[in-house]
């Protein structure tokens, strides 16, 4: 059985840090930036843990924005 990495992009632009995602994600790789803002003065979800996602796209069902992208590639 092939074991699958996910990688995720967020749209931080777009992302307005209502932090749906990062409750959502059942690996807890997500989190709010605590020191940067994008240009509206949000803060926006990154993945702080690079090669734990399993590419469950769980953010990305939540967003309501449409701001995460997740990539799975099998290994």
């Amino acid at each position: 059985m092939a074991t699958i990495k996910g990688a995720i992009v967020v749209d931080t632009e777009r992302c307005k840090g209502c932090s749906l995602c990062v409750v959502a994600c059942p690996l807890d790789i997500l989190a709010l930036t605590q020191k940067e803002v994008n240009k509206k003065g949000y803060p926006y979800a990154s993945q702080i843990e690079e090669d734990k996602c399993n590419g469950c796209s769980s953010c990305a069902i939540v967003c309501p924005d449409g701001c995460i992208t997740v990539y799975k590639t099998k290994l």
